[in-house]
């Protein structure tokens, strides 16, 4: 049986990673093992880097020999100075086979100025969103995310990390196909 390690215990992550499997035809019997990890970069990265690291550091921490691969999935911020409030959300999936790691990212948006207000006191894109009243949900992270929200379930939360997912495969399908 192929294994896939995937560094967090977020439900909507885990999810995101299952859901997306049936996908590929080589990866659809894959199992998922999911290990909670820690990023090495800040709860809430405010640039693309930390982004990056972040989720990289989670793929290389969640991996074993006995993995095809591993997936670490950070969400955080790129520098945009020209967007409002100069700054712009996104999710970024690194896979690691081992040897080499792959990028994928989501979508990106920009966040109201109200939000990145608490973000620049050092708190969590979740923990804002509570705080300036979008959401009632203080984990709306592992639900349907503040993108969920700002589009009004457009866009859900797990379908933006699927979104990273598909473009971190394309590397990963071309190897092993």
């Amino acid at each position: 049986m192929l294994k896939i390690t995937l560094g967090t215990q977020n439900p909507t992550k885990i999810s995101a990673l299952r859901d997306l499997l049936v996908e590929y035809p080589f990866l659809q019997n894959a199992e998922v093992i999911s290990k909670e990890v820690d990023s090495g970069v800040a709860d809430q990265p405010l640039t693309l880097d930390d982004t990056m690291r972040g989720a990289e550091t989670r793929a290389k921490s969640c991996y074993s020999s006995d993995c095809l691969f591993s997936v670490g999935i950070e969400s955080g911020f790129l520098e945009a100075p020209r967007a409002q409030g100069g700054l712009m959300e996104l999710t970024v999936c690194a896979i690691y086979n081992g040897k080499v790691v792959h990028y994928g990212f989501s979508s990106g948006f920009n966040c109201p100025v109200e939000l990145l207000a608490h973000i620049r006191e050092g708190k969590t894109l979740n923990d804002a969103a509570y705080l300036a009243g979008y959401t009632n949900n203080p984990n709306v992270g592992a639900a349907e995310g503040i993108i969920g929200i700002l589009t009004r379930g457009r866009v859900t939360r797990k379908e933006y990390t699927m979104q990273a997912l598909r473009m971190a495969l394309i590397h990963v399908e071309r190897e092993i196909i």
